[in-house]
């Protein structure tokens, strides 16, 4: 079995449809001179609820450490980002619901 690495800046275009979370890969590089960097998509993650949730505990805990070691400092979220958040959660889970099939009896 072959291992590979990939290196990315983060994620863009997070969705959750049908159970499974799914991510999109990017790395961002500078384009021309005086221009916003571009995010190139280099790839895909999905994940099903419960491994995402297992995998953002993981990553809560290494966050975690790095802020005991000093390495991190952690910065409150602003009152007024508290309901996009909120909103963005909503409205994924409100898409995950309609997506799902219903069963006829």
């Amino acid at each position: 079995m072959s291992q590979s690495s990939t290196f990315i800046d983060g994620f863009d275009n997070v969705t959750l449809v049908d159970g499974v979370v799914r991510l999109d890969l990017i790395t961002v590089a500078q384009g021309a001179a005086n221009t916003q960097p571009v995010p190139t998509k280099v790839g895909s993650l999905a994940l099903p609820i419960q491994g995402f949730l297992r995998t953002t505990e993981q990553l809560n805990q290494v966050i975690a450490r790095m802020v005991e070691q000093g390495i991190l400092k952690r910065n409150e979220p602003t009152p007024a980002a508290a309901p996009a958040i909120e909103a963005a959660v909503d409205a994924a889970l409100e898409t995950s619901a309609k997506a799902k099939p219903t069963k006829s009896a």
